[in-house]
């Protein structure tokens, strides 16, 4: 045997481990700070539904929405608070039109009791459509690697499809 013995002496050396995936990255961050926004709009959506004349079923629908909606913008603020991240930005205002328009919901605060049923039918059924569209953009090729926030981004898909078709059913 030449040069006195084998082993990993020898100058081989095992090449090092690639570096871990990124925790999270820009996608991640941004879907979060548009999401907190549109959730807080379905909340206050939603509660308008709590002292309002409206069937007893669209009312625990409204109340489900709100629990959710809170929990989900709870544990977004807290991933951004670990994140060294800022809750909000400017940089998402072109993409505003997720949610409904502040109008649309200052109109349905003061609408009157015979028109607030189908005004809040449709004012948070394209809230939650927009929440929906939104989080596709987090599973999409140009989304997060955050597995909590893609894992939010699909449950916010599965629940706000599952509630617009709900929605839908009110209004027939």
């Amino acid at each position: 045997m030449c040069g006195g013995g084998g082993g990993l002496g020898g100058g081989v050396r095992a090449a090092p481990p690639p570096p871990p995936p990124p925790e999270y990255n820009a996608a991640d961050v941004m879907f979060l700070q548009m999401l907190i926004p549109q959730n807080e709009q379905g909340i206050e959506i939603a509660h308008l539904a709590a002292n309002r004349n409206l069937e007893a079923e669209l009312k625990k629908l409204a109340a489900a929405i709100e629990v959710t909606q809170r929990t989900e913008t709870a544990d977004m603020r807290s991933w951004l608070r670990a994140w060294n991240q800022p809750e909000t930005t400017n940089a998402h205002a072109g993409h505003a039109g997720h949610g409904a328009s502040p109008d649309a919901v200052a109109a349905l605060r003061t609408a009157p009791d015979a028109e607030f049923p189908r005004r809040f039918l449709d004012v948070l059924t394209g809230q939650q459509q927009g929440a929906a569209e939104l989080a596709r953009t987090e599973n999409g090729p140009n989304g997060g690697v955050n597995a909590q926030a893609r894992d939010l981004a699909r449950r916010v898909v599965e629940s706000r499809t599952a509630e617009v078709r709900q929605l839908l059913n009110f209004k027939t």
